[in-house]
């Protein structure tokens, strides 16, 4: 009986979602409102946005299945990486605000500071950063709703890439921020109300001396992975935040610059409190025995001693979440090839940009549908996407407030930050990397670097591109600002 309430959960969940999409979004939109919305977002409306697209069903796996072998130290640098970029971004947008103000993106800003082979980069490691990301999501879900209802993976996949494309590659940008402020009132009941389950209902034995017990490694502060792993989250998640055209979308969708500081200083407070709370979950967890599969450890506490509805609570919670999160990376998919799509290719007068765009989202939700479908993991390709994103991290932001780098220089910073990332970067079994175990045996290396790859390659992706930038400053001939806002004009 309950099997076939939550089917019919997730199916009015989705019908109505993309009903509610399709019946507010307009048929004639303008490119504005397609892309920043008509730069009219109010800072109550932008905190819904950006909390509801940063919420996705990764918030009931990752900060928990972290806290399991990296204990609280893993949980601060998650929750600090996922929330102090919100924080930086009061900064960054402030600046592009005032240089572009007929921006719409990161990428515009690259090409109008660099050039064009900078551009090339920067816009693939978006894209492939918001592909992993999508993949991730819609995989979660699958496996989530596998887990509630038995649903094949296949048959979740197909509904939530439908319904969020459906009404998404119609609305743009104006449709997903309403659509947020309603997944934002919903995310925020039925988290409250898991809390509460958690933590106040006395359903579940949460108590110090068992956690002292059971694990205290994880919440000792001598624990050195606690600290590797904290700083590899915190990196790893700050730099690859940097990176999202959905926030950068919303950075140029503010009304003003106080709407811009008060949204996303309201969505830190927001985020950091929910991210230490659910990676809490995975210490307690611990401390209970309850982790068969650590990416379900969430799913485990709630299903294993909740009552008889409290599946579809969870369901629709996640649903919520992916909803979310997806109808955002869709629409700053669509976006990037929308802005930078005309520098490569050559439209005819039957195929406009924006249709373009569509066309290719559509192929792109094909391969997402596979890998999902198929239950992948795509662990890896999120870690690889973050390395990549941390090696670009400081070229291309220390440009945007110092005149003295150029295009060259940056590139080689990126490409250094990289190349030293690469040769640490762990292989899948996290035991060893080009360098390490590959090229030199892993005896060579003291115990604190062999069994801490992940971080070192993160470390260095990071700061190697900072002494390439330093070491090539160009005084002589120095970048005016001035020139970005006549490159950059309003597209109509």
């Amino acid at each position: 009986m309950i099997f076939e309430l939550n089917t019919f959960i997730l199916l009015l969940v989705c019908i109505l979602s993309a009903l509610f999409g399709l019946f507010f979004s307009k048929n004639n939109l303008s490119a504005s409102s397609y892309l920043n919305a008509g730069r009219s977002i109010k800072s109550k409306s932008l905190t819904a946005s950006i909390v509801a697209s940063c919420f996705g069903v990764w918030i009931l796996i990752g900060p928990a299945e972290a806290a399991t072998w990296g204990g609280m130290g893993a949980i601060l640098g998650y929750a600090l990486g996922q929330a102090c970029p919100y924080l930086a971004m009061i900064t960054f947008g402030e600046r592009l605000r005032s240089i572009m103000p007929n921006g719409n993106s990161l990428t515009q800003f690259v090409f109008a500071r660099y050039g064009k082979k900078m551009l090339k980069i920067i816009l693939l490691l978006s894209l492939f950063y918001m592909f992993v990301y999508l993949c991730a999501e819609v995989t979660a879900i699958a496996k989530v709703t596998n887990l509630i209802t038995g649903l094949p993976l296949w048959k979740t996949s197909l509904l939530i890439l439908v319904t969020t494309l459906i009404y998404t590659l119609k609305g743009g940008l104006r449709i997903s921020i309403l659509t947020d402020k309603i997944q934002f009132i919903i995310i925020l009941i039925f988290l409250i109300f898991i809390f509460y389950f958690l933590f106040f209902s006395g359903t579940i034995n949460i108590s110090f001396d068992l956690i002292q017990s059971k694990a205290s490694n994880l919440i000792s502060l001598n624990y050195f992975y606690g600290y590797t792993a904290g700083l590899t989250f915190f990196i790893a998640v700050f730099a690859t935040n940097l990176f999202d055209q959905g926030v950068w979308q919303r950075i140029f969708a503010a009304n003003s610059t106080y709407d811009l500081k008060a949204g996303f200083r309201n969505s830190f407070l927001i985020i950091l409190p929910v991210i230490l709370i659910l990676g809490f979950c995975g210490i307690v967890a611990i401390s209970l025995v309850r982790v068969d599969d650590p990416s379900t450890i969430i799913f485990s506490l709630l299903l294993g001693q909740g009552g008889k509805y409290i599946s579809s609570i969870v369901l629709v919670l996640a649903l919520t979440l992916v909803i979310s999160s997806m109808d955002t990376l869709i629409n700053a998919i669509s976006s990037l090839l929308v802005i930078d799509g005309s520098k490569f290719i050559k439209y005819n007068l039957k195929i406009t940009h924006l249709n373009f765009s569509r066309i290719i989202l559509v192929l792109v939700s094909i391969i997402v549908f596979y890998i999902a479908s198929k239950g992948l993991s795509v662990l890896y390709m999120f870690l690889l996407a973050d390395l990549l994103c941390c090696a670009a991290a400081i070229p291309v932001f220390y440009g945007m407030f110092k005149d003295d780098t150029n295009e060259h220089v940056s590139i080689m910073a990126i490409f250094s930050g990289l190349l030293a990332g690469l040769m640490l970067f762990p292989d899948m079994s996290f035991q060893k990397s080009i360098l390490v175990g590959l090229l030199l045996d892993v005896e060579l290396f003291p115990v604190w670097i062999s069994s801490a790859l992940l971080f070192w390659s993160f470390v260095f992706a990071t700061f190697i591109p900072l002494a390439v930038i330093i070491l090539g400053r160009n005084n002589n001939n120095k970048f005016d600002f001035r020139k970005i806002k006549a490159l950059i004009i309003e597209i109509k």
